[in-house]
């Protein structure tokens, strides 16, 4: 058995206080929760082996102690305070990491598990690590984590795990990695989008799955597709394909299921933290919205059309990287403000949320992007995979997630039951298939106007 390293000089993190007010992206989303929808976040890590289970295990839970940011518990408190606080606990309210009956069917059961129920507010850490065992015979693995959404978001708790491959495996600490450009590929702040698309009328709905009714809780599909190809010299991103291929995705959709074109605007995370061992733990990113216009939606492109809608991407993503703005926008912001007890903000938060849904995005894009950290457990072996899931309440119901590893792109769709069924699923994965290899086949030219 390997011993745990010690940490190294500078690394120890100073004690976290006692108390930690919620900051705005842990409020909204504490207002919000439902049971029938829980806010969770599903990782999946595929390993070519097995870990040692004792070592896992306090290697992980060295890890918790190396970020104690994530070792906290909601504070109980009356409906008339002014703020949610986290309480910071030190070390572990209960065990996270657990190792579930190996064979077929575990690793189903756990992906439900993930989606059905998220580990509690009230003991710390709000993560749990199962390590399944897919086969009865094979030796590969899967270090499933389920994170609690409104505590941390998903990149925090794989800098986590990072910790604790690193701890497992003696290694020093992986390099930072640079932080990504907020400007987008230029290297410098696009213009403001020539037009604005969408404007602030109603966006489209992915329209529901015909039988669908009102059925609880999240389905998810998986898929292991190349890193899409990029010409050289071409203005737009991997990131800026992800977009186009779930709006075409779903105006596709939509076309099938005679819905009328509409604006359509997709939630797009930008996480601009660093990814070292001083990576800040928690909800740590803001969200903008590409807006895409109605006469983008209303039909198949062409190769043309699609280099066309690929550069305006582009100049939009760029614009919205380089403006500041507050995480959830102004108005989250201005309605987390303490001035009334944080029980009838809660209830002014829903009623506004329930009046808003008409407006609220089309859908939820979360690229992860590449994988920072080589996620090496010795013995184990190296993560081959990466999935992330990212909650997929309604009224959008639907969420694409992706992170890349070793040159593939691993795409996570996870949709409301209430408006999708597993078919549904699998046709939406095979029309983004489709997108991105339609743009992967696109010469190197440059971007027009075209429809």
């Amino acid at each position: 058995m390997t011993a745990l390293q010690p940490a190294p000089p500078g690394r120890t993190p100073e004690p976290p206080p006692g108390r930690i007010p919620f900051p705005v992206v842990d409020e909204i989303s504490r207002h919000c929760l439902r049971e029938e929808e829980p806010e969770t976040v599903h990782i999946e890590v595929h390993l070519p082996r097995q870990p040692d289970p004792d070592r896992l295990r306090a290697a992980f839970g060295e890890a918790l102690l190396r970020h104690p940011r994530i070792l906290v518990r909601e504070a109980p408190g009356r409906w008339y305070r002014r703020r949610y606080e986290w309480e910071s606990t030190g070390t572990p309210d209960v065990d996270p990491v657990s190792f579930p009956e190996r064979g077929p069917g575990a690793l189903e059961q756990a992906r439900a598990g993930a989606l059905a129920e998220a580990p509690p507010l009230s003991a710390s850490p709000p993560v749990r690590l199962e390590v399944v065992r897919p086969s009865s015979t094979g030796s590969s693995c899967v270090l499933l984590l389920t994170l609690n959404h409104t505590a941390l978001d998903g990149p925090a708790c794989l800098r986590v795990l990072a910790t604790a491959a690193e701890l497992y495996s003696g290694a020093a600490a992986s390099p930072t990695s640079p932080v990504r450009d907020p400007v987008g590929a230029s290297g410098r702040p696009g213009p403001p989008p020539r037009t604005r698309p969408g404007g602030p009328g109603r966006p489209a709905r992915v329209a529901p799955a015909t039988g669908v009714g009102a059925v609880g809780g999240n389905g998810l599909l998986l898929a292991d597709l190349p890193v899409p190809r990029r010409p050289a010299g071409v203005g737009y991103t991997v990131n800026d394909q992800l977009l186009v291929a779930t709006c075409l995705m779903i105006a596709r959709w939509n076309r099938l299921h005679d819905a009328p074109p509409r604006p359509m605007r997709i939630t797009m995370p930008i996480d601009e933290r660093p990814r070292g061992a001083e990576m800040p733990i928690g909800n740590g990113t803001r969200l903008v919205e590409v807006g895409f216009g109605a006469q983008e939606c209303a039909r198949e492109p062409g190769a043309e059309a699609l280099a066309a809608l690929l550069h305006r991407t582009a100049e939009r993503t760029r614009a919205l990287k380089s403006a500041p703005r507050p995480q959830l926008g102004h108005g989250a912001a201005l309605l987390t403000a303490p001035a009334l007890p944080v029980g009838i903000r809660a209830a002014l938060t829903r009623g506004l949320r329930r009046a808003a849904a008409p407006w609220t995005s089309t859908t939820l894009l979360s690229n992860i992007g590449r994988v920072p950290y080589p996620l090496d457990f010795a013995e184990a072996g190296r993560a081959e995979a990466v999935w992330f899931s990212a909650p997929a309440s309604m009224p959008r119901g639907l969420t694409v997630t992706t992170a890349s590893t070793g040159g593939r792109l691993h795409l996570a769709l996870r949709w409301s039951r209430a408006l999708l069924d597993d078919a549904a699923g699998q046709r939406l994965c095979d029309f983004f298939t489709e997108y991105l290899a339609a743009m992967t086949a696109l010469p190197a030219v440059s971007g027009g106007d075209g429809p």
